[in-house]
């Protein structure tokens, strides 16, 4: 049953915490069907300069298959609102694969959600706004939970 005492609760869902464990769990069997073998929590030392560096546990990855994905399932507000504090969430998952060792594949996995306030998905309003901190090297999935479907976005 959900918690109503905690405002910024995932509606019908048992904790926000639930919910991102489920969403990687999706994530997951999704990329098992694309052929990507990735494991929960894989740490990988970061650092902008590689003389300091710091382990960081990414949500999924293979470091045999050198990929790792930053999975996040935020949704616009019940007003059709941006989530700007979630969107700061974004904005640290870029500058963790900034930090990233090169030669990886780096996955942005988010979950579909469309506004007909904005006429578009989240993902979509965050690659127009924020494209300048977006990585040349990431690449931004977008997965429709009802269809078991993800599409890559153009960034």
């Amino acid at each position: 049953m959900p918690n109503h005492d905690k405002p910024f609760q995932r509606k019908g869902s048992i904790s926000n915490s639930h919910v991102g464990r489920e969403f990687e769990l999706a994530a997951q069997a999704f990329w098992q069907s694309q052929g990507l073998r990735l494991k929960h929590g894989i740490k990988m030392s970061i650092g902008i300069d590689f003389r300091k560096t710091k382990e960081h546990a990414f949500d999924l990855g293979c470091r045999e298959q050198k990929v790792i994905v930053e999975c996040k399932t935020h949704k616009w507000t019940s007003g059709g609102n941006v989530p700007s504090a979630k969107m700061t969430k974004w904005n640290e998952a870029m500058y963790y694969f900034v930090a990233a060792p090169s030669g990886l594949r780096k996955i942005m996995f988010v979950l579909r959600d469309f506004c007909t306030k904005h006429n578009c998905t989240l993902a979509e309003y965050y690659i127009k706004t924020n494209y300048h901190l977006i990585p040349d090297d990431v690449e931004f999935w977008e997965y429709d939970d009802e269809t078991k479907t993800a599409r890559k976005l153009k960034t």
